[in-house]
């Protein structure tokens, strides 16, 4: 008798909550990130303005931009995922 993840993967109703939670988790990290990454800079330039001069991203910005990218990526592919699953 599997009561494991197995048995949840089989019924397809496991898979549909396994790919919500990995939504929900995904989108509050992605939520986190932008929020770490909009931090610092002041409320004009955040909106749009205030972008005068251009700098390269170095650093822990640097990575906290791909990080971003990351979790935007696989938050649309675990969406479109759980859209075809169901």
């Amino acid at each position: 008798m599997d009561n494991g993840i197995g048995f949840m993967l089989k019924s397809g109703v496991g898979m549909q909550n396994i790919l919500t939670y990995l939504q929900i988790i995904l989108g509050l990290v992605l939520i986190a990130v932008v929020l770490v990454q909009s931090q610092g800079t002041g409320l004009g330039k955040s909106w749009g303005g205030g972008g005068e001069f251009y700098r390269s991203r170095r650093g822990v910005e640097k990575v906290i931009f791909r990080i971003t990218v990351a979790s935007a990526a696989m938050f649309i592919l675990v969406s479109v995922w759980a859209l075809l699953v169901t």
